[in-house]
């Protein structure tokens, strides 16, 4: 069936301008100031409006401390649903898929179509995703003065917001998702299982430490310094990858100071550079299952593919997922044969900004194309269709995300900023998948104020040998 897309207004503008050069185009301030109260914008892009029939529904602004549940115990602890007696509305089946199809993805028709049991319960659309006062005050400015340079692999003019709230092209879609806001600096545990068409899985658990320098409350671009992000990771678990570390510092402008990565392998007990951390190398612990370039559903240089911004559609995504990220269940209960329990999930419809991706000519990749479904309240990619150099579609990647009502230490009111709580990466040829991001049975995100000293190469091997 053929999918009905629409362009905004403004991408349409856009684009007839641009023809199909990835060019970034700062928007005018009486553009910027729709995102402003009473403009016809959310403060981070979206449409402020809902839908015509009514089932999306008008933007309810960000979700508030004030409305957590009373089990919440505060900053630092499990985050549970604020609407716990909310029921699905009706559940999309492969008996009932021809009526939902045109508001579902190719990939999320072929998870019906491989597995006959796959279901996808589908609740009401509640849009409380934006994020703390100053990153909605940042992004204003940035629409007026943030550009892409390097020929769309640098990010100039910009901090702590969205940059381009207003796209005009698939880069800067992607990018706001890039830097969207998830927090500060602290730690997190990733536990990864790969598993098998059988239902068997063994763990990986990653300990993951983090600083967003562009987040960082007031900072300015010079003072990011070209790095945008530092990240250590290191496995806990299973004990044959236990105590290897890997350290990258994620830069700003990828044309001039590419990523920087370190790699410790306990066994040789040596740091060593590690240019080969990005792109589709294989990701930590995944066995095969996911990309370097995966993780976050994309991260890094986007210099291996042209961007084209298709438009927006609505589409029923994993969204508000409190339940599948409660602690009350286990690992055991989330990973099932041939697909996680679709029955702690939650689907939403909601628009989303589609961008399609291709291999450029003279490089390669082995993801020949990918198509990503961005949420236009948080920018979060929220599903990605994958294919292989026969033009196959390979892998489904689902990003299930849930508001934070925290009140934070280090920036105040959370105002729902949404967070990963389950990735998963279905290879539809293998009969395999690749669910990652969990922490049901470890600590909630913690947090801490890390200093930039505690991400470098002279730190990693200080821990590697405590």
């Amino acid at each position: 069936m053929r999918h009905r897309i629409h362009l905004a207004t403004s991408v349409l503008a856009a684009m007839a301008l641009l023809g199909s050069a990835a060019v970034s185009a700062k928007v005018t301030q009486e553009q910027a100031d729709r995102l402003l109260e009473g403009g016809d914008l959310t403060p981070l892009g979206g449409e402020k409006a809902g839908n015509a029939d009514g089932t999306i529904p008008e933007f309810g602004g960000g979700l508030k401390s004030s409305e957590a549940p009373e089990k919440f115990q505060g900053l630092n602890t499990r985050y549970y649903s604020p609407w716990p007696d909310d029921e699905p509305e009706f559940v999309i089946t492969n008996a009932n898929l021809a009526k939902y199809q045109d508001k579902l993805t190719p990939g999320q028709v072929g998870l019906f179509r491989k597995f006959s049991d796959f279901e996808m319960p589908v609740y009401k659309t509640r849009r409380r995703a934006s994020s703390p006062d100053y990153v909605v005050e940042a992004t204003h400015k940035n629409a007026t003065k943030a550009e892409l340079g390097a020929n769309g692999e640098a990010l100039v003019n910009t901090s702590n917001g969205i940059p381009f709230p207003i796209p005009a092209n698939g880069r800067e879609v992607i990018w706001n998702h890039k830097v969207r806001f998830r927090g500060v600096t602290g730690n997190r545990w990733n536990v990864q299982a790969a598993v098998t068409s059988t239902g068997a899985y063994n763990l990986t658990k990653l300990s993951e430490d983090f600083k967003f320098k562009y987040s960082i409350p007031g900072i300015t671009p010079d003072e990011i310094d070209n790095v945008l992000i530092y990240f250590l990771q290191e496995v806990r678990e299973p004990a044959r990858l236990s105590g290897q570390f890997l350290l990258v510092h994620e830069t700003m402008d990828q044309v001039k100071e590419a990523r920087r990565a370190w790699l410790y392998n306990p066994g040789q007990r040596r740091l060593r550079r590690a240019p080969n951390v990005g792109y589709d190398n294989p990701g930590t612990g995944a066995d095969g299952l996911r990309t370097n370039d995966q993780l976050d559903s994309f991260n890094g240089a986007m210099d291996r593919y042209t961007w084209k911004l298709i438009g927006k559609k609505e589409i029923y995504i994993p969204y508000n997922a409190f339940k599948v990220h409660d602690d009350k269940y286990g690992y055991d209960d989330i990973l099932k044969n041939a697909h996680v329990n679709q029955d702690l999930t939650r689907y939403e419809l909601h628009r989303v900004w589609v961008v399609e991706a291709n291999v450029l000519d003279g490089t390669s990749h082995l993801y020949d194309k990918r198509i990503f479904y961005v949420d236009e309240d948080s920018w979060q990619i929220s599903i990605q269709d994958i294919y292989d150099k026969r033009g196959e579609l390979w892998r489904v990647h689902e990003m299930h995300g849930a508001p934070s009502y925290a009140v934070s230490e280090i920036f105040g009111e959370s105002n729902g900023y949404m967070n990963p709580v389950l990735e998963v990466s279905y290879d539809l040829l293998n009969n395999r998948y690749l669910a990652f991001a969990m922490n049901n049975e470890e600590e909630e995100f913690q947090e801490e104020e890390l200093a930039n000293e505690h991400f470098t190469p002279a730190n990693v091997k200080r821990l590697a040998r405590r």
